[in-house]
Formats: C-alpha cells, structure tokens, sequence
C-alpha cells in the first residue's frame, strides 16, 4: 500500500504504464480525467466531491495531479499516493460563481505545466464535465487542441489484477449476505421501505472483517407492474400476494462491486413466469459456457438469444458490462457490452455483470450473475445464491 491510498506502488503503475500507451497511441500529451472511478483508479481518490469540478492530470512523465476544490484537496492528501505537491486545490470564491468558473484555475495548473500548447484529452461524453467546462477550459487555453478521450482510461480498466479480482470477491461475499436477508424477509404486508432499510443496513455493515461501502446504484426493488421496468427503486407501499419482485443489488467493497439480480414472488407464479425461467435459466447457462477466453462479448450475448428463440421469447438490448470499481450513478465501467453487436475479446481476468433479464407486459423477471473470464473454462459466476425464482407463500 502507498499510504492510505488501497493498492501497491506497482499496481498503480501498471495502471498509469496501460494509460500512457493508450495516450501515446491517440496522439495526446496530456489527459484530463473526470469520471471519479477512473481518478480513484488511477490515484486512489476516495471522496464525494464529484459534485464539483474535480479531477486528474495524466502526462506521460511525470506523478499525475488531482485537481479539486481546496476543502477536498485534503481529501486528496488522506487517500491519493502522490507525494502532496501534486495534490492541488481551487478556492471556494470559484464554487458555483457566475463570475468566474473552476476551468479557470485548471488553465493556470496546465500552463505552469508548460501545456499550453499541448494536445489534451477530456472525457466529452462523462456525467462530471459539463458543456461549460469544456467551453471555458477552450477559452482558457486557445493554444492548446482539445480532443475527446472519453473511455480511454475506462478500456484500460478491462481486465482486473490479482488485487482487484479479490475486492470483488470480498464485495460479491457481502452481495451473497445482502441479497439472502432481502429474500428472506421479503413478505406479503412488508413494507418496501422497510426491506429495504434491512438491505441497505446488510451491504454496509459487510461480512466480518469485510466492511460494507456505499453501492454506485441504490438497491433497485420493484414489485408487479412496476417490475416490467428496469430501474425503478422503493416507496412506502406493503408488498403484496400475487406479484414477483426482482432485487438488483450488489455489495461494495473499497468502492468495487458485485452485483446480482434474483427474483421472488409471492404466492404461485403464472406458468407464463415459470416458462420463461425455464428458459432464462438455460440461456444463462449457455451464455456462461461460452464466456470463454478467445471467444467475444457478443458469443456470450447470442448464445442466451438463441435459447430464447427456440422457446419463443422476444428480448433485445444490452445483456451485460464490465464491473469493478465505480462510483454513483453507475457500477458499470462504461466500455465493452454483453450484446450481439460487440466484438470485444474475452481475456482472463475480465469481469462482467452478466444481465439478461426479462421484462415482460405484466412482470419481470431479473436473474443474473457477476461473472469472471478465467484463464481455461467457462466464466465463473462469483456469488453464489441458488440461480431459479424464489417463491415463498
């Protein structure tokens, strides 16, 4: 470990070595690194501030800079591994001004840098830099070519060390609790909100010694017609007889997640609900076979389509992405996809949420898996609550 920061000096090279080739390969001298899974991946950042302008520079020499509001810059010193003079602050007098805007100080922090006239990546397509951002950054340094590198440190992040395949397994360890206390109190009468206390209580208190952090996503938990979306969350209404509830959760350990999707009903399921978790359950395990090294993402994506036409399902859409280590809005990592159109290559070490759910016109269906690309064989599935629809009277 370096510091507090979680990882060893030599992961955090092998790190930074991935994202300088890429860098040199896209022509950049330069990156500007918003999305805070990837500053936390890259320096070991750990803080909620990405509401404000924060982020990291990446050139090819020299320790990357986190740059961030002062009051974080402290934040920076407890959990980055860069020596504190590339831990940098603005002033909170830039903090929502209509007067002058946090870009301002990145320009000065670019130029003294001697990257004025650099070419620099910016991740253009990211929830955290906005469209004012990039205009006052290009007022700011008029000599300097701005290209998009959106998902140039996200690819970088494909395929998992050693170290990070065992925080996910520390996190699907606190997912397999999680998800078996949201099985095992769900009942007719309960209160969503009130099962979803015991939840969020299960993911944070973690397993022994394996403390629970905050998931990217809130625990999504619909019941009946309100299952045939994909990302509703809880009210205050009691759970009823004669509905199914899917659970989409996932445990969180040092920010790396898990996450895992079963589905319960209450009462006897319609034989429609039972046909097709005869045929999710095949589809998924034909999907996992052929989650194979050499094979691609979209092998894994056609292989539960087929099994869906013979038993006459229609599904489309994405089925999967790349997890690990994220941060709110969203535990996936924003590259490859499970679906038939992507011809990502599997590689060991990869690790996927492995989604096909089905959402139908009265009910859905979740039952999914985290899975990881090993090194001969099929995926393996890294949490292990019994895969089938649960049912309790």
């Amino acid at each position: 470990m370096i510091g507090n920061a979680p990882f060893t000096a030599a992961e955090y090279d092998r790190r930074l070595t991935l994202t300088r080739e890429a860098m040199q390969r896209a022509g950049l001298d330069a990156i500007f690194v918003t999305d805070p899974s990837n500053q936390a991946w890259l320096t070991g950042y750990d803080g909620w501030s990405f509401y404000v302008h924060q982020g990291v520079i990446v050139t090819q020499k020299r320790e990357p800079i986190w740059w961030g509001r002062h009051m974080d810059m402290m934040g920076g010193r407890r959990t980055c591994w860069m020596d504190h003079a590339n831990i940098l602050g603005y002033g909170d007098h830039y903090v929502q001004s209509t007067e002058i805007h946090p870009m301002q100080d990145l320009a000065s922090v670019l130029k003294t840098r001697g990257l004025e006239k650099a070419r620099i990546g910016v991740e253009m397509e990211n929830y955290y830099y906005s469209a004012k951002a990039h205009e006052v950054l290009r007022t700011n340094l008029p000599d300097a070519h701005l290209s998009d590198a959106t998902g140039l440190v996200n690819w970088q992040r494909l395929i998992k060390s050693e170290d990070e395949i065992g925080f996910i397994r520390k996190a699907a360890g606190i997912t397999n609790n999680v998800m078996q206390i949201a099985l095992e109190r769900a009942e007719s009468g309960m209160r969503k909100n009130d099962l979803v206390a015991d939840i969020m209580h299960a993911g944070i208190t973690g397993v022994g010694d394996d403390w629970g952090d905050y998931p990217a996503i809130v625990p999504l938990t619909p019941s009946g017609l309100d299952a045939t979306a994909a990302h509703l969350t809880w009210n205050g209404d009691k759970m009823r007889a004669g509905e199914a509830t899917f659970f989409e959760l996932s445990g969180c350990y040092r920010r790396y997640h898990a996450p895992l999707c079963r589905t319960i009903y209450l009462g006897t399921p319609p034989d429609q609900m039972k046909r097709a978790e005869e045929a999710q359950l095949e589809g998924i395990a034909a999907g996992l076979d052929a989650a194979r090294v050499g094979n691609r993402t979209c092998d894994i994506a056609n292989a539960f389509m087929a099994v869906m036409v013979n038993h006459g399902i229609e599904r489309e859409g994405r089925m999967g992405y790349p997890i690990g280590l994220s941060y709110p809005p969203d535990w996936g990592e924003r590259s490859a996809s499970i679906r038939s159109e992507d011809t990502t290559v599997l590689q060991a070490g990869m690790v996927f949420h492995f989604m096909p759910a089905l959402w139908m016109d009265t009910w859905g269906l979740e039952t999914t898996e985290t899975i990881l690309i090993t090194e001969d064989g099929p995926a393996e599935p890294l949490c292990n609550i019994d895969r089938k629809l649960f049912m309790k009277a």
